[in-house]
């Protein structure tokens, strides 16, 4: 069964699609500490929906950090709950593979989401990543992995990425505001630390592209010459 990286930082395998790091509710705890950004709640549950709906897939996989504040607010199970009631019938089966983020997420059973901590696929085992597993090969989120590129006047972006190697496959977050972690300056990940991603393939989602940077050691490589 093919692994088929998606231009809207998801993963297709088979008829099941996998995505990580929503963090709904991030600026709802940002608001707390005196940052009010705009809501995006309904452009993670449009951009989720236009992607299930293009795919067709049986199963969705969430790989944690659904939410994000780690106290429930007191709106939490409401936006949850719409969440789901938007992105439900356009699927048979969702399971949410906790993260972090994501204590107090067991009444989500209620609402006929399967919650576990691991799951197994074609050979791969999928976990959040913020903890050591015993396993082989791993699908994880939680790095939110990104890399930063300089244009000719000399700006710097920063852009999410997959980084797909034979024993780890880390996926970009979901969510617009998870700016994402320079892995070629810091890594996150306990994964990252004991799996060796230096010949992984470094896939940057743009648009309705994928752009291939190539494999990340020779991608530091060139980076430091620029």
């Amino acid at each position: 069964m093919k692994l088929e990286p998606l231009p809207m930082k998801a993963l297709k395998v088979g008829r099941t699609l996998v995505i990580a790091d929503l963090h709904l509710g991030y600026e709802i705890a940002m608001a707390r500490e005196g940052f009010y950004l705009p809501r995006v709640f309904h452009e993670v549950v449009g951009n989720l929906k236009s992607l299930l709906e293009e795919e067709r897939p049986r199963r969705l996989v969430i790989n944690g950090d659904l939410k994000h504040s780690f106290v429930p607010e007191w709106r939490e199970r409401r936006e949850l709950k719409t969440f789901f009631d938007e992105v439900s019938p356009l699927v048979s089966e969702i399971v949410l593979v906790r993260g972090n983020h994501d204590v107090g997420t067991f009444w989500l059973r209620e609402l006929g989401i399967e919650v576990v901590d691991e799951l197994e696929i074609n050979g791969w085992k999928i976990v959040h990543g913020h903890k050591l597993v015993e396993g082989n090969r791993f699908i994880i989120g939680h790095e939110h992995p990104a890399i930063r590129l300089r244009d000719e006047v000399g700006a710097i972006v920063k852009i999410p990425v997959f980084l797909l190697g034979d024993e780890l496959i880390v996926l970009p977050a979901f969510s617009p505001w998870a700016y994402g972690n320079d892995v070629l300056r810091e890594i996150v990940s306990p994964f990252m630390k004991v799996k060796s991603v230096e010949s992984s393939r470094v896939l940057a989602p743009l648009g309705r592209e994928l752009l291939d940077f190539g494999v990340l050691k020779e991608l530091s490589e060139v980076l430091k010459l620029i």
